[in-house]
């Protein structure tokens, strides 16, 4: 990387903004043209979908540096068409590693001594090239440990306020020609997030905050040790592990795959509802738990890249609780405003655009009282009226929601318009919901897809609980502790959220039934066709 010449301020955005422009006029270009037929036009779509995306893909791998972590941000944006995100996808891998001797001097540079003087052993080969930095493997010659070595790549600094301002303008360009595509809150946060990114020690500062958060909370959570910190150089514990969907790393470890999902869920959901600071999720491992573990089970989840969390302010955190509990509660006329309310406080959002965020947050084509049923034409599935009733994801529903995307008159426009609208905290909480969705579906869970749902409306119910008896209690500290109003708002409280808990944790022990009768009879059914192997494989969710 830092033997390639850097590309001037001109034509990197030239590149970029021709890309955007040409793609803009495409799309115009397509929306124009008169079609037989609905199949022609999701055709047409689709292909515009795919050479507007690898336009700028190639854009942007042109230019490099930020433009590199500005296409993998628009990888993750799963509103998105997904042609779109498969597209740019392969950026996550697309980045050049920086040579042994520019990281030597870097290291230098930022810590005084070579990288042989404070590493017995260092792996010259990264295990790892993100677009800000790289990770290697070595051995600390101070405390004798395997450590990850995380340097920041060379120059990065230098060019970054450069590369902004392009990312900017040519976002500019595209909302002057063309405003219904705007995109110019992605250079924004980019603006925002990176300065934060590139600062390590912000990394480490950010690794012990959520260590003292999951302190005294009974998890499997593991947050590996920072050794050394400086702005551009990390020295951390190395882990060794395995990714937390590899069913076979799992089997081979005897992990129960539903335990992993619904540990996930818990962690992710502790984060956004109780603490109200989360990681921006990107790198996870799972390793069996060591002696001396205080992981509740036989596993132990590690979160790895501290680089960057987001915070949520009560008020939004607690709305955004009340917002997935009148998902999950029957519809009524009460709920259906309820569920429009809660989603213009927390994604600014009107009633024109609610279906397209609650599809965003739910993963799922809009509940039955959220779309106009005069213009509803697609019967090819049944809309539920809450999260609970949601039965597994059909392909009619996943291609209902594809066509609605690519033929729905306005519609596209109006994910644009989703976008620029919804806080940026609240994108990073979208993308950790449809992070655990995907996680219980790779893990093939053999529990109901409304598992992980419970967990959501247990600590949005604790989280609503909290606030209230925060409320309840600053009241008794105004008014006196003997205030009949409040002590019987308090025990009402209280009685309120342990009825609702208790329920909730009754639902997912008949849940937690049925997934264990289900891996049982394929335990059985692998014993019977290929013995212990089999019952093994069959109960791990692989072939055999």
């Amino acid at each position: 990387m830092d033997s390639l010449p850097r590309i001037s301020g001109a034509t990197g955005r030239h590149r970029v903004g021709v890309a955007a422009i040409l793609g803009a006029v495409d799309y115009k270009a397509t929306f124009a043209r008169n079609y037989v037929i609905d199949a022609d036009y999701n055709q047409a779509l689709s292909e515009c979908h795919i050479r507007s995306a690898h336009r700028v893909l190639r854009a942007l791998l042109a230019n490099g540096g930020v433009f590199i972590k500005m296409g993998q941000h628009m990888a993750s944006l799963y509103v998105l068409p997904v042609e779109w995100t498969s597209t740019m996808r392969p950026l996550q891998d697309q980045c050049e590693p920086t040579s042994y001797e520019a990281i030597d001097a870097l290291f230098q540079t930022d810590m005084g001594l070579a990288l042989t003087e404070v590493f017995e052993e260092f792996d010259p080969t990264p295990i790892g090239v993100a677009s800000l930095a790289q990770v290697h493997i070595a051995r600390h010659k101070e405390t004798g440990k395997k450590v990850a070595v995380k340097l920041q790549h060379p120059h990065l600094a230098e060019f970054c306020d450069i590369d902004m301002k392009m990312v900017e303008v040519t976002l500019g360009w595209v909302k002057y020609w063309f405003p219904e595509f705007e995109f110019t809150w992605l250079g924004e946060e980019m603006r925002t997030n990176l300065p934060k990114e590139m600062d390590f020690r912000l990394e480490a500062r950010n690794a012990e905050r959520t260590v003292e958060d999951f302190k005294s909370i009974k998890t499997s959570l593991y947050i590996p040790e920072t050794i050394t910190a400086t702005k551009r150089v990390l020295i951390m514990e190395y882990i060794q592990g395995g990714r937390v969907d590899d069913l076979n790393y799992l089997a081979d470890a005897h992990i129960n795959r539903n335990k992993v999902a619904l540990e996930l869920c818990r962690i992710f959901n502790q984060m956004v509802f109780v603490n109200g600071w989360f990681h921006a999720v990107r790198n996870l491992l799972i390793r069996p738990a060591p002696k001396g573990s205080r992981s509740p089970f036989n596993f132990e989840i590690v979160l790895l890249d501290h680089g960057l969390y987001f915070d949520l302010d009560p008020t939004l955190r607690v709305n955004y609780a009340k917002l997935w509990l009148s998902l999950i509660a029957p519809a009524s006329p009460t709920t259906t405003l309820n569920r429009q309310r809660y989603a213009e406080l927390v994604g600014n959002v009107g009633p024109d655009l609610y279906p397209v965020f609650e599809a965003a947050l739910t993963g799922r084509a809009a509940l039955q009282d959220s779309v106009d049923r005069e213009k509803e034409d697609d019967d090819s599935f049944r809309r539920v009226s809450c999260m609970i009733d949601l039965q597994p994801q059909s392909e009619a529903e996943l291609d209902a929601i594809r066509n609605a995307v690519v033929s729905t008159e306005g519609l596209l426009t109006s994910v644009f318009d989703v976008l620029r609208r919804v806080p940026r905290r609240v994108l990073m909480v979208l993308k950790l919901n449809d992070l655990t969705r995907s996680l219980d579906y790779a893990l093939m869970t053999t529990h109901s897809n409304i598992r992980i749902f419970l967990i959501t409306a247990k600590y949005c119910t604790l989280a609503v609980w909290q606030d209230e008896r925060k409320r309840l209690i600053d009241a008794m500290t105004h008014r006196g502790i003997f205030d009949f109003s409040i002590l019987s708002g308090y025990f009402s409280c209280c009685w309120k959220f342990r009825r609702d808990y208790t329920r909730l944790i009754i639902g997912e022990i008949f849940m937690d039934i049925q997934a264990y009768v289900i891996m049982t009879k394929a335990r059985i059914k692998g014993l019977w066709k290929r013995g212990f192997e089999g019952a093994h494989q069959a109960a791990a969710g692989l072939t055999y």
